[in-house]
């Protein structure tokens, strides 16, 4: 995923960006207006940096609304494209200081000024002088990037309320300001909300030796587990005992619960406020009128068509699950939630003579970060070069600089990349890519980052990987890559993170499709002991078993989506959280409910996507149907590649993104390749390896 925070205006800055280190020497705010953590990890040190963002940002609006004589794009367009990047060079910075930095007081104030850039941003958007002045510059005829991002910065404006009278406009601002406030608030709990849980020796039984390795015994023998990600999955996945993945579910479930109930209640209620003065039925409507789905009833058109085709697929995938369930053990009656993971990973051990675990010495994380820089260097013609001296947050940061390797571009350097990807205190506990740097041509190279929690980056843990924590990696890539290749333009407000929001994890989901592939994995899939290469015949006993359950994977995105939109397509009052996640398990899910849980409170996307998680859905049928472009024989050399550099991710927001779909396919997505991906069935499999004998 990405970070992003919406609210259907202006305001709805992109941001992310990391913490500072303590070991970094503190500077004059103005020697770098880029980056916040250079400059060391006092709090007012970092008010005044932000506060410096804010007065250039006053600044360049004064000297628009002083333009005289007719608006051009150069003495209009130009001043307010910089007035963003301002903002969102703030924004960046002190969101994910808020979110990742170690210390609290750090984080409070990045907290309260995330909020005052916020606030700076919904001002924009509501001032009524700067819309008017952009409004009077001609659409240009000779430059379509430029003409749409016009147009698109107009449309905006008007969804911001900026026709409004005064007195609504104090009311948006107020709204809007507090939407942030809560935002932040509801994802800082989430972060916080960290719990722990004990388990004995036996209960382990299951689990990777290097897994039970990392958690020492406690005094009285016990272990002490967390719901933190590195915990969380293996044991839902490999942990024997039902009651120890039950209670990790739970825990898992409730650990922003009762503390974000009422935030959120006041979330969804500000957010109907907002929709209602700005004259949309609800939040859902308003939410997605800049969006390619365009509206909520699109969006159950969506939901209804994806079920369509995936129902019957995934209710086959359960009947074959829990017969295989029964047979291993006799008289139970149903698959709850908290073992859907478990008992899937014994069926692909005996269906495909699978075991997850047998792949991760083949993944450690040193060598599949190699691995996936070079594959990436290949499918998107660029050379990655690490910075050796560059100032970062934490240690455990690596920092590349990318150049491009494009025919007749070659050396060009294109944009910097920081990977942040191991777990400590204090940082953001979800796996996110985001904008560090916006790129604007001539003047500011893009840079960007990503955030994750995969385990390893201390001394005598080599990180093994599971095959979907890979998978994961190559997704989060793709975000990077789309950032970095598509804000090489004139605007920093057109750059790859702003594309319409349901198109941004097309280009991720699509980079996922290339974890199957034989050769890109046996390039860098090397035991970690022994230097053995990952064998082909393993390789297709992982992609047969990764294959089963998509189906059933995108019912379960389908509920997601669902309950996000229904929690915002209606009067939040008497809005029942529970019961609504119940019934669209039930909806959805053939796996039983697990008592005691409360989904919505620890429901992160609902602080970025808010409504629109339906965002997956849709942008996983562009991303099946560009990958079903590609010579499954020559993914990383084919012509098609470039081709998918320069019509999709270059353009970055240049164009809209329907556009961008029909530049590559030639049409607009269909549903048939997802239909088809759902029933793949990769190269048949040799007899002796079915039946486990090599």
């Amino acid at each position: 995923m990405i970070s992003v925070r919406s609210s259907g205006s202006l305001a709805a800055v992109l941001l992310c960006l990391p913490l500072v280190s303590a070991q970094t020497p503190a500077l004059t705010p103005t020697q770098d207006p880029l980056h916040a953590w250079v400059h060391g990890n006092d709090p007012a040190t970092l008010e005044t940096w932000v506060n410096e963002r804010i007065d250039d940002e006053r600044s360049d609006v004064d000297r628009l609304i002083a333009v005289t004589g007719p608006r051009t794009v150069e003495n209009t367009l130009r001043l307010y494209d910089d007035a963003v990047n301002q903002l969102t060079l703030a924004g960046n910075n002190t969101y994910l200081l808020y979110s990742l930095a170690d210390a609290a007081t750090l984080r409070d104030k990045a907290q309260a000024l995330t909020a005052k850039i916020s606030s700076a941003g919904t001002d924009l958007s509501l001032n009524q002088k700067v819309y008017a002045a952009l409004a009077a510059i001609p659409l240009p005829t000779d430059a379509p990037p430029t003409r749409h991002y016009l147009e698109r910065t107009l449309l905006e404006y008007r969804l911001a309320g900026v026709d409004k009278d005064e007195a609504t406009r104090k009311q948006i601002r107020a709204l809007q300001d507090k939407i942030t406030d809560l935002t932040l608030t509801f994802g800082r709990n989430v972060a916080d909300g960290t719990l722990k849980i004990t388990a004995t020796r036996a209960e382990l039984d299951g689990l990777p030796a290097d897994y039970i390795a990392r958690h020492k015994p406690n005094a009285d023998g016990t272990y002490t587990l967390t719901t933190e990600q590195p915990d969380v999955k293996p044991v839902l996945s490999f942990a024997s005992s039902a009651d120890l993945r039950r209670r990790m579910y739970l825990a898992y479930n409730t650990r922003a619960y009762p503390k974000n109930t009422q935030v959120l209640r006041d979330l969804l209620a500000t957010r109907q406020q907002l929709a209602t003065l700005l004259g949309y039925p609800h939040f859902a409507d308003l939410n997605t009128a800049d969006t390619m789905i365009a509206s909520a009833a699109n969006i159950t058109h969506l939901i209804d068509q994806v079920d369509g085709v995936s129902r019957d697929v995934a209710a086959r995938e359960y009947a074959q699950l829990f017969a295989f369930a029964q047979q291993k053990q006799p008289g139970i009656t149903t698959i709850g939630q908290s073992d859907n993971n478990y008992w899937q990973e014994q069926y692909r051990r005996a269906k495909y003579d699978f075991d997850a675990q047998v792949v991760r010495p083949y993944f450690p994380y040193a060598q599949v970060q190699s691995g996936i820089l070079t594959t990436a260097a290949r499918f998107f013609h660029v050379s990655f070069k690490p910075v050796k001296d560059a100032v970062v947050w934490d240690a455990s940061v690596d920092t590349f600089d990318v150049f491009d390797a494009a025919p007749g571009s070659e050396g060009k350097r294109l944009g910097r990349i920081y990977l942040d990807m191991h777990p400590r205190e204090g940082k953001d506990k979800w796996f996110s890519a985001g904008p560090v740097i916006p790129g604007i041509a001539g003047h500011q190279i893009p840079e960007g980052m990503l955030i994750c929690n995969f385990s390893g980056g201390t001394a005598g843990d080599p990180g093994l990987m599971e095959y979907n924590e890979v998978v994961t990696f190559f997704h989060e890539f793709g975000h990077l890559m789309h950032h970095i290749l598509g804000s090489q333009g004139q605007w920093s407000g057109a750059g790859g993170f702003n594309v319409e929001s349901d198109f941004v994890e097309a280009p991720s989901q699509m980079l996922e499709e290339m974890f199957h592939d034989t050769t890109i994995l046996q390039s860098f899939g090397k035991h970690y002991q022994t230097g053995e290469t990952i064998p082909a015949s393993l390789i297709a006993r992982m992609n047969a078993a990764s294959a089963y359950g998509r189906a059933s994977d995108l019912q379960w995105f389908l509920q997601f989506s669902t309950y996000a939109l229904q929690l915002h397509d209606r009067s939040p009052e008497g809005i029942d959280f529970d019961s609504l996640w119940t019934a669209d398990t039930k909806r959805f899910s053939p796996f039983t409910p697990v008592d005691g849980i409360h989904y919505a409170e620890s429901f992160v996307h609902l602080e970025g996507y808010a409504s629109n998680l339906y965002t997956y859905l849709l942008d996983k049928v562009i991303a099946i149907d560009f990958f079903a472009q590609f010579d499954k024989h020559n993914l990383l050399d084919g012509p098609t590649a470039m081709r998918y550099r320069r019509a999709v991710l270059e353009p970055g927001a240049s164009k809209p993104a329907s556009e961008l779909v029909r530049d590559f396919l030639g049409r607009p997505q269909g549903i048939d390749a997802l239909r088809n991906w759902m029933n793949e069935e990769f190269e048949p499999l040799p007899t002796a390896l079915k039946q486990g004998q090599m």
